[in-house]
């Protein structure tokens, strides 16, 4: 009798300790990602903070250029490849006919309804621009104007928004003079918004072409 009292206070003790042994650890977790208020879970995402997302996994795109025409892409059409606004401009990127001729997209229609075409126009415009821009990238880019960083991938995107002439005409006057388009965008509000990406890739083309 003694030796089952033994046996089975024994075996209580061992199924004690291996319990306690794979009880979880307390839960560790990033203080912006998830915080305990009283009886409520908030989740705080986007974080404020650049930091917490270079220090984590979160896929965090920085100055890279999949940003850069993502954001681009976004400010014009917020991301939608059939788009067309009320002056006829077209797609994610919102090209005007005029520009897609200039490097070889005839049909709206097909380019409307093709994304990849449009990610290659809007490559193809970014090499012919930067070709008719090099002097005044090469002349301006590092200086400060009107209290704005120029950058090369600000200057391309100016150009995307207001055109190489309006850029170059900008830059002429000292920034005195720039471009607003029909809805109030000023093309010195692109210079800045879309400063410090990495453009150094696309290459210089005044022949580039979708086809």
């Amino acid at each position: 009798m003694i030796k089952k009292w033994y046996f089975y206070t024994g075996l209580i003790v061992v199924v004690a300790f291996l319990s306690y042994g794979f009880k979880p650890s307390k839960l560790e977790s990033t203080p912006w990602f998830l915080i305990n208020e009283t009886d409520d879970t908030s989740y705080l995402l986007p974080s404020l903070n650049v930091n917490d997302y270079t220090n984590s996994e979160i896929p965090y795109t920085g100055n890279f250029f999949i940003g850069y025409k993502e954001a681009i892409g976004f400010k014009e059409s917020q991301g939608k490849y059939k788009k067309i606004n009320s002056l006829g401009y077209l797609g994610k990127y919102q090209f005007g006919i005029e520009t897609l001729k200039t490097i070889g997209v005839h049909n709206s229609s097909t380019f409307l309804n093709s994304p990849r075409m449009q990610e290659k126009a809007f490559i193809a415009l970014l090499s012919k621009n930067k070709w008719e821009l090099r002097n005044v990238i090469e002349k301006y880019e590092g200086t400060v104007m009107n209290g704005t960083l120029i950058t090369e991938s600000g200057i391309l995107a100016a150009a995307h928004l207001a055109g190489v002439g309006s850029v170059k005409k900008y830059f002429r006057y000292k920034g005195k003079r720039y471009f607003k388009d029909a809805y109030g965008t000023s093309l010195r509000s692109y210079l800045k918004r879309f400063g410090g990406f990495d453009t150094s890739f696309i290459v210089a083309d005044s022949t580039a072409s979708v086809i």
